[in-house]
């Protein structure tokens, strides 16, 4: 795409700004298993984060995140579904020591956290001329809709990956 075009067709990404209903219902009839959707956020990650456009958004993914999906797949198998999270794949921040409070409570309502996401450094606070999105870590997020275009926002990497349906 050129510089101020968008990111990728999401008419074509089977799961574009799919729901959790809409997500949850694929692993309740059987269409998608929690592995299944964390793979195809996985995968749509690889081709707009780091390649194709180079959105940014994403700074790591979970290296677990399929293994904790196959967990996940086998408790909905055994019967047990801990809520309308279970199973379903998000991004968050931060990779601390312990985990945040929301963190604990995303995890313990089985969500399958997918990686953590690029944000503005030092809440762009840093200078009068700066730009929302950027870190010394991940460089400048780009917004997915015109890649030319700040994010905006001290959470540019969250908003620009549920923008670009890199996650639920």
């Amino acid at each position: 795409d050129p510089a101020g075009g968008t990111a990728g067709a999401p008419e074509t990404f089977a799961l574009h700004e799919a729901t959790l209903a809409d997500l949850q219902q694929h692993m309740a009839t059987g269409r998608h298993t929690s592995r299944a959707l964390c793979g195809l956020y996985l995968q749509r990650i690889e081709a707009l984060n780091t390649k194709g456009p180079n959105l940014r958004a994403v700074i790591e993914t979970n290296p677990d995140a399929l293994k904790l999906a196959d967990a996940l797949d086998a408790e909905r198998k055994a019967g047990k579904v801990r809520g309308p999270l279970h199973g379903i794949p998000v991004l968050a921040g931060h990779r601390a020591a312990q985990d945040a409070f929301i963190i604990k409570q995303l995890r313990a309502a089985g969500a399958v956290i997918l990686g953590k996401t690029n944000l503005s450094e030092w809440a762009n606070f840093r200078s009068s001329r700066s730009t929302s999105g950027w870190s010394s870590r991940g460089g400048q997020t780009k917004n997915p809709y015109v890649l030319d275009r700040t994010p905006s926002g001290s959470s540019a990497g969250s908003g620009s990956a549920a923008a670009a349906s890199l996650c639920a």
